[in-house]
């Protein structure tokens, strides 16, 4: 890879050349200095739109602005501060004569003379979950010698009047000095391995908990995140959780075990983004059992946080009490929703909760189940890499470790003591069963930028 070749190195000496001409299918017309360039994408949710008839793609967040069930025209804080425009507020943009009417989502870092849209949407045969969804963008694209360019028409944008609540699923974008996601440069890193960490005097009236067997946690390691999403999917997939529809996110009601919290740092119109797994961190000290008053949450031997669903009478007490935010509370019996033969795609293995109960990450907990059934008919003990969660065995960046901790040589606990890993808000005392691993910057810069000033809800502050 150093030299530019894996394997056998080419015998031939020549070189490919490279068609300048290709850049004018995408060289910018713009000569209105008043429009915009035109800028067309997939999602990496529903890409071109052919599977977008699928509930759980349009539910899943979009990785930077985080919106579900809807595409949008993207501007820049600038932009949309000189239109006194604001997020959810309708434009219409004019392509060549054809407009569509859109909301407007205000991205951070997005350059000032951009309109980016998300293709895929706005179906009107796909089905019954896909059709009317959005509006459809992929109109505007532009055929040129027989290929179709995406980007560099121009566009004007208006406003149009009115507003559509765009449902996102996180409302916040900052971190606020808090210790949530840790980041160090480079060099930082090479002068301690642990930079940035703030590591804090822990005590705590609770006596403990003995793991004479196995003690299962994870690690995830942020320097590998993309953002990308696939173990929110599998997740979802995996555990049969249910897709809530754009109302009930607008609510607050959407069921993932799994999210991906995204969070801007340094300024506003050029920030750098962070993203950092969220679940159920399956806390020794768990702040969810104390409150229970029916003990449907409880800690068992072995680590994990369990949940007995038909103990649940859906008193919330628990969702209040996480630190982490990450207990969902199924309002609606959705199964009957499913109609048939789709109600087939169901996980057996995996209970379908019922109305009324608090559900959430279990790491899987079938999978270790199954693991230990299996290996007993080997007529061995599990050993490292037997039991693989869903959002493990998805990550395509390995971002994901999971194990058990009580085994010294196993990747999760060799992943847990190494010097740039830290507990999440650990001054709650939670003592938490994931531990995360620093971001570090490959940059020329002796300390990171804190986390501070990232603008608010919808990109604008």
């Amino acid at each position: 890879l150093q030299n530019g070749y894996v394997g056998k190195a080419p015998e031939s000496g020549s070189t490919r050349t490279f068609r300048v001409d290709a850049l004018n299918q995408i060289k910018s017309s713009k000569t209105d200095p008043a429009g915009f360039e035109l800028v067309l994408y997939p999602t990496i949710q529903l890409g071109d739109g052919s599977a977008s008839n699928i509930a759980m793609l349009h539910e899943l967040p979009d990785p930077v602005t985080k919106v579900v069930w809807d595409n949008y025209a993207c501007l820049s804080l600038a932009t949309a501060q000189k239109l006194k425009l604001e997020t959810g507020d309708l434009v219409t943009v004019d392509v060549a004569g054809q407009k569509l009417k859109l909301p407007t989502f205000i991205q951070p870092g997005l350059h000032d003379g951009v309109v980016a849209v998300a293709v895929g949407y706005g179906r009107t045969a796909a089905g019954s979950i896909a059709n009317g969804v959005g509006q459809n963008a992929a109109l505007w694209a532009k055929a040129l010698n027989g290929e179709a360019v995406y980007s560099g028409q121009v566009a004007q944008v208006t406003k149009a009047g009115g507003k559509i609540q765009l449902a996102l699923t996180a409302g916040h974008n900052a971190m606020e000095g808090r210790q949530i996601v840790v980041e160090a440069t480079l060099k930082d890193y090479e002068k301690n391995k642990s930079a940035n960490i703030h590591k804090h005097h822990l005590w705590s009236i609770w006596g403990g908990h003995q793991y004479n067997g196995n003690k299962w946690g994870m690690a995830i390691d942020l320097n590998s995140c993309t953002g990308c999403s696939a173990c929110v999917v599998a997740c979802q997939s995996e555990n049969n959780v249910p897709s809530v529809g754009k109302k009930y996110v607008l609510e607050g009601r959407e069921m993932h075990w799994l999210r991906i919290d995204r969070y801007y740092k340094g300024d506003p119109s050029s920030p750098e983004a962070v993203f950092q797994p969220m679940l159920c961190q399956h806390c020794d000290n768990a702040p969810c059992e104390s409150v229970c008053p029916v003990l449907a949450t409880v800690h068992s031997d072995e680590g994990t946080n369990d949940m007995v669903y038909n103990r649940c009478v859906g008193t919330r007490y628990c969702a209040n009490n996480c630190p982490y935010k990450v207990r969902r509370f199924n309002w609606f019996n959705y199964r009957k929703e499913i109609p048939a033969p789709t109600h087939m795609g169901f996980n057996p293995d995996v209970t379908v909760r019922i109305r009324g109960v608090m559900e959430k990450c279990s790491f899987c907990i079938h999978k270790i189940k199954n693991a230990r059934a299996q290996v007993k008919l080997e007529g061995r003990a599990l050993k490292d890499g037997d039991v693989k969660t869903a959002c493990q065995t998805a990550c395509p960046t390995d971002t994901i470790i999971f194990g058990d901790t009580n085994d010294p040589k196993s990747r999760v606990a060799l992943a847990m003591k190494e010097e740039r890993s830290y507990g999440l808000l650990e001054e709650w005392g939670a003592k938490p069963s994931i531990r995360y691993m620093t971001k570090i910057r490959n940059n020329n810069l002796e300390t990171a930028t804190p986390a501070h000033g990232a603008p608010k809800e919808g990109g604008h502050s």
